[in-house]
């Protein structure tokens, strides 16, 4: 069920039933072991366990640190709760928390790759707690504290951290503190303040409070202008009823004793008590530009509605998803521990909070990605007052914040192992959420080298636009805009582009200097195909295609992207008018089937529709010249509904021609044909077939046919849990790539890149 909310996002509720509903069927939980290693022969079985598990335990005993190269313990992390505050629920017990734990566990796989496993501790007592996690420290490389009521939480990671040599770290303090601490930098900056002369309230003082106030202290924030309440009124030096040494360490010179004495005045609150204790009269009596996070769960102190009839200059954020400004711990524990487990930190200390802090506050300044807005209904943020903290589906977290945990933590002195090319890390990182990244690592480095002019061809969208930005932004070269000057302005006024930009360039077909020499180009390629002079002249003028295809044959351009606005096909015909193909090749589009560590190519994916036994034979050598500019070693399996003469049929003919045709020609790659799909992806399977020509599994695969290679790559996509990148356009004189209609500014960058890359190679 969705609503709209007077804050224009998107409402998202569920009901009970639905609720339990998602955690029974099927498997009930949200967790399984899945095992890395294959398990399918005895041999598997002996290296998995005895014998051949001797040998690693040997490996530990002698050097401890060879765990993290032997087991999981490197990408582990322990979740792990007594259930006495769980939620908003309060001391429901350790059975009651483990659907919150196992939850978390999820979060860690799906934000950050960090495998993760709950455990519940039936005990209240603090040294019976602390006595049992102690001792669970050679299984994991982390734990992730959970659901822990205060005062005990903080000597249970304190205790903690002092008796394990990994990180302890308790997420209800520290993971809300980061993510207020990045919202406060940004809602500061947009109010003209500082950390030295801004007058904060903080109403709640247990253990997310308390560690909220420590570490803007640590960044620098004033303790003096920090007044701390809570449920008997404000914390101040002298007062002695309902106090504990953590509160006393906040307490400060005042004469105001009541929440709302303390609130008169007020730049910022931060709010984590209970529903409702915030009151209009408090609200309306804090200085101009306020700064309310109201982050009680499920229900804030104040709602944003409420604020907004009371006064309209404040910027608010909370803990709920269906407000802007989200509180979420997502967008810090995942990454901070991913970070620390990589250089297998000793602790996460202050200095890498402080980091993921600041890289959280410098990413909502950033412009958002696709994705982002495909994963909010469309709706696209913006920094500002509705935009001051990123949200959870925002793919740049993976390699911004835990670059900047694993910088702190190396040069804090806490990590045990070094991290020397932090750049390549960053794209290590986007690879665990992102095959595609994984696939063109190797491309991106290549063009940044030599970077490239690339025309973006549709530049008057919004998606390319931002595709252009990223382009330039990424090194990867310069970014020619094509379009006309009021669309495209108007374009980027409405989505608050900027365009005035290193990197970028403009061009205005209608009054580009070089109309003449592509139309005197293009009709010369095309009067004897019933072309007149004026047919060229219009194409130039009115048809972005040809104008930018002409721009890349006469080199005022390097490379092409195009394809978002219309159909591949109509697309790749308005290239072919101004651009040859190469000599010596075929002009053919091929797709990338990505998986975990595993890129299959596949073609021919776009161009011939029932290739010849010669085409066949001329798809599989350009195909395999793909693989190798990718750093493939090509293995080439010519596919068919038959394997190796079984059935016959004439389809399967003509592949087993191009064999021999490939035989004649004499190529260097390993190829051979025809076989099924199942064949040549599965070693046992082909190991059925002695004489095989590859010496392993294929990497490549020629499709008998277009409707072939273009059902099975989108039921890969769909059913098989792949990422398919392409089609890409082989082939040409010239380096020009074709977007699927409609594709995210991220897939347009990779087509860009990638059409750089041909151009420099």
């Amino acid at each position: 069920m969705t609503s709209e909310t007077k804050t224009g996002r998107t409402k998202v509720s569920v009901t009970e039933q639905e609720a339990l509903d998602f955690h029974s069927q099927g498997r009930p939980g949200k967790l399984e072991i899945t095992p890395t290693k294959p398990m399918a022969t005895q041999r598997d079985l002996s290296l998995a366990y005895s014998p051949g598990v001797a040998v690693p335990v040997k490996a530990i005993a002698a050097d401890p640190a060879t765990a993290y190269d032997y087991t999981t313990r490197g990408n582990m992390v322990a979740v792990i709760s007594n259930g006495t505050a769980i939620l908003g629920l309060g001391n429901l017990g350790a059975l009651a928390s483990k659907p919150v734990m196992e939850g978390k566990s999820v979060l860690f796989k799906r934000f950050a790759d960090v495998d993760s496993i709950d455990l519940e501790v039936d005990t209240e007592n603090v040294d019976e707690f602390i006595n049992c996690v102690r001792y669970l420290g050679p299984s994991f490389g982390g734990i992730n504290l959970e659901d822990i009521k205060a005062p005990d939480c903080f000597i249970i990671e304190s205790r903690l951290r002092e008796l394990m040599d990994i990180p302890v770290f308790h997420d209800d303090q520290h993971g809300t503190a980061i993510i207020a601490a990045a919202g406060l930098i940004n809602a500061l900056k947009l109010t003209g303040r500082d950390f030295k002369t801004t007058k904060l309230v903080c109403n709640g003082a247990g253990a997310a409070a308390i560690a909220c106030i420590e570490l803007i202290k640590a960044m620098g924030f004033n303790g003096e202008n920090i007044i701390l309440c809570d449920t008997k009124g404000v914390i101040f030096q002298g007062r002695t009823e309902g106090m504990n040494q953590w509160k006393s360490a906040h307490a400060v010179k005042t004469d105001r004793r009541t929440l709302r004495e303390a609130m008169v005045g007020a730049d910022v609150v931060f709010g984590l008590s209970q529903k409702g204790a915030l009151s209009a009269d408090m609200i309306a009596s804090m200085a101009p530009n306020p700064i309310i996070f109201a982050m009680a769960n499920p229900d804030p102190e104040i709602t944003p509605e409420e604020v907004a009839e009371i006064r309209s200059d404040a910027i608010m954020a909370t803990g709920r998803s269906d407000y802007p400004n989200q509180v979420n711990n997502v967008l810090g524990f995942p990454y901070i521990f991913r970070g620390a487990l990589d250089v297998r930190a000793s602790q996460i200390n202050d200095a890498m909070k402080i980091a993921a802090v600041r890289a959280l506050a410098d990413l909502a300044r950033e412009d958002v990605p696709d994705d982002v807005a495909a994963a909010y209904q469309g709706q696209r943020p913006r920094f500002g007052a509705q935009y001051i903290i990123p949200v959870p589906f925002d793919p740049r977290l993976i390699s911004a914040i835990p670059v900047a945990v694993a910088r702190a933590a190396m040069e804090s002195g806490v990590a045990r192992k070094a991290i020397d090319d932090l750049g390549a890390y960053a794209h290590e990182l986007s690879a665990r959420r992102d095959p595609i990244a994984a696939a063109t690592q190797r491309i991106y480095e290549h063009v940044r080298s030599h970077p490239k002019r690339v025309v973006f061809a549709e530049g008057e969208e919004e998606q390319v636009m931002r595709a252009a930005i990223a382009f330039a932004n990424q090194g990867l070269g310069t970014a020619i805009l094509l379009g006309r000057d009021e669309p495209l302005k108007a374009t980027a006024e409405r989505a608050g582009i900027d365009l005035d930009r290193p990197g970028i360039e403009v061009v205005n077909a209608r009054v580009s200097t070089r109309v003449e020499a592509y139309t005197e180009y293009l009709y010369a390629r095309l009067q004897r195909k019933g072309y007149l002079h004026r047919d060229a002249q219009r194409l130039i003028n009115t048809d972005r295609n040809h104008f930018a295809a002409c721009m890349v044959a006469l080199g005022d351009a390097d490379a092409m992207v195009t394809g978002t606005t219309r159909n591949y096909s109509t697309a790749l015909e308005d290239v072919r008018r101004c651009i040859d193909t190469a000599a010596g090749h075929r002009v053919i589009g091929v797709s990338l089937a990505l998986a975990r560590g595993r890129t299959i190519v596949v073609a021919d994916t776009a161009v011939h529709d029932m290739p010849t036994a010669d085409e066949l034979a001329d798809i599989a050598e350009e195909a395999a010249g793909v693989a190798h500019r990718l750093g493939l070693e090509p293995r080439v399996a010519l596919l068919a509904y038959s394997t190796f003469g079984h059935p016959t049929g004439e389809r399967s003919e003509r592949v087993r021609e191009a064999v021999k045709i490939l035989d004649r020609r004499g190529v260097s790659f390993e190829y051979d044909g025809e076989m099924g799909a199942d064949v040549a992806l599965n070693s046992h399977r082909m190991e059925q077939y002695p004489f095989c020509r590859l010496s392993g599994t294929a990497n490549v695969l020629v499709m008998p046919a277009i409707h072939s290679a273009a059902i099975s790559t989108k039921m890969l996509q769909e059913l098989g849990g792949l990422t398919v990148m392409g089609p890409l356009l082989i082939g040409l004189e010239k380096s020009v790539q074709i977007a699927q209609m409609g594709a995210k500014d991220s897939d347009i960058v990779n087509m860009a890149a990638i059409a750089a890359y041909n151009a420099a190679v």
